[in-house]
């Protein structure tokens, strides 16, 4: 089992504490692993195994305490006979009535450290305000990083080459569960299409009440091979009118948010660099992991250039950057990263291959004057770094402790 060191050292600091610790992130991503390596720093800190109380909501067996009154009532029967501080881990409170309630209540009534995992954004949102506002804190647990999926598939499959490794996670991306499958292909894949079944029906279909089924899938299927493409809400509704289907630019928006509070796409926006503001327009938006865009819908080496895009913002967001697309009068910045009032740069290419290209991904940075690390990242192995533009082959980049 990988440890995840990058997301215990965040969540370490609150271990006991009385804030609630709330793991989000897209169904499967390994949230109910860190609670079990949360249990296991607690066992080794001294805590006994009768302090622990765990439960997962998708089990059957759990189904008798999915309301808040008696879920409450169970726990509350069982830490009579503890003697010290419970530890209550609660997997996919989400399927729990008013289950804000009884954490808030479970927090005020016991001596406990609460650990909750949840798929949907929304968790975080409405009652969850009311009862527990400035109790909690979140940590977002995304799929595996490039790094994580090297050191696992290594110990799965022996030594491997870094390139045959990556064109690997290339085609199947980072679901910790597919270790479990040897990362064959054919297992893969049908893991990633039920698993996307799974988040759409159940994270996003039946959690939003949604009935046009079939219009929320080809809006899906859209954002899917456009990851990384600019667009919007009315460009989306002109394409489908064309296939003759009339659908409003609102409905679109409210699905695609939707499969963002799901975790299964993420939006990002632009940013004027010389006007330091936000752009409300043409926003782009990624996948949560481009294995299941490979398994649902193909073409991730055709889109290789997009691909890489996708992989290096969401390795972005693993190391905690705030990111947005960067716009400059004439051009245009991939990724725009902003972490503790430092900025990083980053350009994403496939292959460096023509003089016209190498002009395109190191000219974006003409009209910057900062400082900060400025990037371009690609799959070429020679080093074409040049006036004060870092070039690193992807895989380096993605495995750099840190980027400074």
């Amino acid at each position: 089992m990988i440890k995840r060191e990058r997301y215990m050292s965040q969540i370490r600091p609150f271990i006991g504490k009385e804030l609630i610790k709330v793991l989000t992130g897209v169904r499967r991503s390994g949230k109910s692993v860190m609670l079990e390596l949360v249990r296991e720093e607690l066992t080794a800190a001294g805590a006994r195994a009768g302090q622990c109380i765990s439960f997962n909501f998708e089990e059957m067996s759990n189904a008798r305490l999915t309301t808040a009154e008696a879920l409450r009532a169970e726990i509350m029967e069982l830490a009579r006979n503890i003697d010290g501080k419970a530890y209550l881990f609660f997997d996919e409170i989400q399927e729990v009535d008013e289950w804000e309630r009884c954490v808030n209540s479970l927090r005020v009534e016991l001596d406990c450290d609460i650990y909750i995992t949840g798929s949907n954004a929304r968790l975080l949102s409405g009652e969850l305000a009311t009862y527990l506002a400035g109790r909690y804190v979140e940590f977002v647990i995304y799929p595996f990083s490039f790094a994580e999926f090297s050191e696992l598939y290594q110990e799965v499959n022996g030594q491997t080459p870094a390139s045959d490794i990556f064109f690997k996670y290339l085609t199947i991306g980072g679901m910790p569960y597919l270790s479990n499958l040897r990362y064959a292909e054919q297992p893969s894949r049908q893991y990633l299409q039920d698993l996307y079944n799974s988040v759409v029906l159940k994270d996003v279909v039946k959690r939003n009440k949604i009935r046009e089924v079939d219009l929320l899938e080809r809006i899906i299927a859209y954002i899917a091979a456009n990851v990384g493409t600019t667009f919007s809400g009315t460009s989306i509704a002109r394409y489908f009118k064309s296939e003759n289907r009339a659908v409003s630019p609102e409905t679109i928006l409210n699905y695609i948010k939707a499969c963002e509070d799901a975790y299964l796409f993420y939006r990002v926006k632009r940013q004027d660099l010389q006007g330091k503001k936000i752009l409300s327009s043409n926003e782009k938006y990624y996948i949560a992991d481009h294995g299941i865009r490979e398994a649902v819908f193909g073409g991730n080496r055709r889109d290789i250039n997009l691909i890489l895009e996708n992989i290096v913002y969401m390795e972005m967001l693993r190391r905690g950057y705030n990111v947005t697309v960067g716009k400059t009068t004439t051009k245009e910045i991939d990724f725009v990263g902003e972490k503790q009032g430092k900025m990083l740069y980053v350009q994403t290419a496939y292959l460096l291959a023509s003089p016209d290209t190498i002009e395109r991904e190191f000219g974006a940075y003409a009209g910057i004057r900062d400082n900060f690390p400025k990037y371009v990242v690609s799959l070429d192995d020679f080093d074409m770094s040049k006036d004060g533009v870092k070039h690193m082959n992807i895989r380096t980049f993605l495995l750099a402790p840190n980027w400074d």
